[in-house]
């Protein structure tokens, strides 16, 4: 293969001139921080996924963490999410003084299982310790269970966050992900790695005018200048603001506005090109030991991540073997994740190793593989070439 020594990265972004030339013109423009550019993306996005209103914001996590305050999150309050995700869908719960729990995967999507979930809720409600909000990921972008997890919300009464961190472009029953038909309110994650990004960034939509609206005073701090929202004040005083509860600086600046704005034109392009890609391996890893992706036939998955998992009893190399010779060719490939109770942040709370024995499998033997737009048809082809050497 030729450019045998590049190193080819598990995700990257892909800029365009036209994306360059949005950013410079919020430069040349009177506007940096809160501008005409920042509602036009948060319209635009909700537009885009079928949503009434949308929160744009500094980064998912934080997204996540006013999405638990505006929900009523609170110290005598618990959070439950999937044991596979990254930690920030745990630590928002925790953030707001929560305590935290995990629910096990479904082997073949990786997402929360809904029957985990309903064994886990039936077992809470007897010890009277039922989650207030719960959390499901859309990991590698293929959206979860959705209708079951919100009839389970019916049930036991409570709040849904989609993490769609992952799932930006993604569809759920031929709807797009964020449309919050099964959710009180969805988080969506800009980092550069994701289908479209502003550098750092989130954007939390919902369809509740009453949770936009504390979603926008959380994410700076507190702070309205609505005059419904505003309490009565001496009036021969001047009071274009008031601050009405504790917020944070989560706000998105024009320049990450304007390149998202950018980007969301060229979203659909973009995960129809990661959809080949993955189809690509699909066909390329069929005699090989390893397993690929399982796709749900009611999702339609943005394809953030490919993990393949490695079938160690089949070839004779462990996962760790097939990641380090994978990493030493150059492949930059990764690992999405491990089990959040499994970090010595958690353990320390008291969980133990074998909690989520699903999450626990998938930890040892998945490997995430490079998938992005830009992915020429020789970096594909070199990626399966090492994957093949390294098994076989």
């Amino acid at each position: 293969m030729k450019n045998s020594h590049e190193i080819i990265p598990y995700g990257r972004q892909s800029i365009s001139e036209a994306d360059i030339q949005s950013v410079v013109d919020v430069l040349r423009s009177d506007f940096l921080t809160q501008g005409p550019v920042v509602p036009a993306f948060e319209q635009a996005l909700a537009a885009y996924c079928h949503a009434q209103h949308g929160v744009a914001v500094s980064s998912a996590t934080s997204a996540l963490h006013i999405a638990c305050l505006a929900l009523g999150l609170g110290s005598s309050d618990w959070l439950w999410t999937s044991a596979i995700t990254f930690v920030a869908s745990a630590n928002c719960g925790l953030y707001c003084g929560a305590q935290v729990d995990f629910v096990d995967i479904d082997p073949r999507t990786f997402n929360m299982c809904p029957m985990a979930l309903e064994a886990k809720l039936r077992e809470a409600q007897q010890l009277g310790k039922l989650p207030k909000v719960v959390v499901p990921v859309h990991m590698c972008g293929q959206p979860c269970d959705m209708a079951a997890i919100h009839a389970l919300s019916v049930q036991y009464g409570f709040k849904i966050i989609e993490d769609a961190s992952h799932a930006i472009g993604a569809r759920y029953k031929n709807e797009p992900v964020g449309n919050c038909q099964y959710s009180n309110i969805t988080v969506f994650s800009f980092h550069p790695v994701k289908i479209i990004t502003t550098a750092e960034g989130g954007m939390a939509v919902t369809n509740d005018a009453a949770l936009a609206n504390k979603l926008v005073q959380l994410r700076s701090h507190g702070i309205s200048s609505t005059p419904s929202d505003m309490q009565a004040r001496p009036a021969d005083e001047i009071w274009n603001y008031q601050q009405l509860s504790l917020g944070f600086n989560y706000r998105m600046t024009e320049l990450q506005a304007a390149l998202g704005l950018s980007q969301l034109k060229k979203l659909d392009e973009f995960v129809q090109t990661r959809h080949v890609v993955a189809t690509h391996y699909d066909e390329a890893f069929k005699e090989l030991p390893v397993k690929t992706p399982w796709q749900h036939p009611d999702a339609y998955s943005s394809y953030h991540l490919y993990p393949i998992q490695v079938e160690s009893s089949i070839c004779g190399k462990s996962q760790k073997e097939v990641y380090q010779v994978l990493t030493h060719a150059g492949i930059r490939v990764n690992l999405h994740y491990i089990p959040v109770y499994r970090q010595p942040y958690f353990e320390r709370m008291g969980f133990k190793p074998g909690y989520c024995p699903h999450a626990e499998h998938y930890f040892k033997s998945s490997i995430s593989i490079p998938v992005y737009a830009s992915m020429s048809d020789e970096q594909q082809g070199r990626v399966v070439e090492e994957i093949r050497s390294a098994l076989l």
